[in-house]
């Protein structure tokens, strides 16, 4: 273990604790935010670092009738086009979150990701109508009061994502350390087209991803879920 003096033990343990502790919340209640402690939780990871100050990130923040609507919206798209195919050409990323060939070993993660997922929740490798059901949860924010939508204009480049990825990170610390929970999701990407225009965004804004705020149902078997990590030393490589 890292020696720490004791002076700022407390701190460091409560700033480890914080970030291993969150997890991506799959099931929340209906208890609502209030939008001073959403603006703390904003005002917070706006400090996060992005290359010459950029500050490349733009938010677009859900609640009661705008998110209802967008559920609906998207809802329905989703239930289109698991009965009709074909309308896979009308919905797309904009930018390519996974890769277009999957190898070893994110491919294995990926599968011990969605099948341990599953297989807490009952739902086997056969049951089409469970999974569709259970990935259209996403569309729902899982029930969070919350939905954010993050945006970036499209003149930025590829080192402003990883800038945005540092400032979803710090949103999510900052809303586990205030007693709330999160679940970042690439799943909007594909609805972009029904999401943009919903939340008043530019022609010149791309959608980077949503996520869903709010109280974990601690009673629910979902959250349960927690996946696991690879040792340092599988990622790491020591150089003396």
């Amino acid at each position: 273990m890292t020696t720490i003096s004791a002076n700022l033990m407390p701190y460091a343990q409560a700033v480890d604790d914080t970030i291993t502790s969150r997890m991506s919340t799959r099931a929340f209640t209906a208890q609502p935010v209030l939008r001073d402690v959403l603006t703390h939780l904003l005002e917070v990871a706006s400090r996060a670092p992005s290359g010459t100050n950029t500050q490349p990130w733009k938010v677009y923040v859900l609640q009661g009738e705008s998110r209802n609507q967008l559920v609906s919206k998207v809802c329905s798209a989703h239930d289109a086009l698991r009965a009709d195919p074909g309308l896979a050409a009308e919905y797309c990323e904009e930018y390519d979150y996974y890769p277009e060939k999957w190898v070893s070993p994110y491919i294995d993660r990926r599968r011990e990701n969605g099948w341990g997922l599953y297989g807490l929740l009952g739902i086997g490798k056969g049951d089409k109508d469970k999974m569709h059901l259970q990935h259209q949860r996403n569309y729902r924010f899982f029930d969070a009061p919350v939905g954010l939508m993050f945006t970036i204009d499209r003149v930025m480049g590829r080192g402003s994502l990883l800038d945005y990825g540092m400032f979803l990170q710090s949103l999510m610390v900052s809303a586990q350390a205030h007693g709330l929970h999160t679940c970042p999701q690439a799943a909007w990407n594909v609805f972009s087209k029904l999401v943009l225009p919903h939340i008043g965004a530019g022609t010149d804004e791309m959608l980077v991803c949503g996520m869903a705020l709010g109280y974990a149902d601690e009673t629910d078997t979902v959250n349960q879920f927690h996946t696991p990590r690879v040792k340092v030393d599988e990622f790491t490589h020591w150089l003396d």
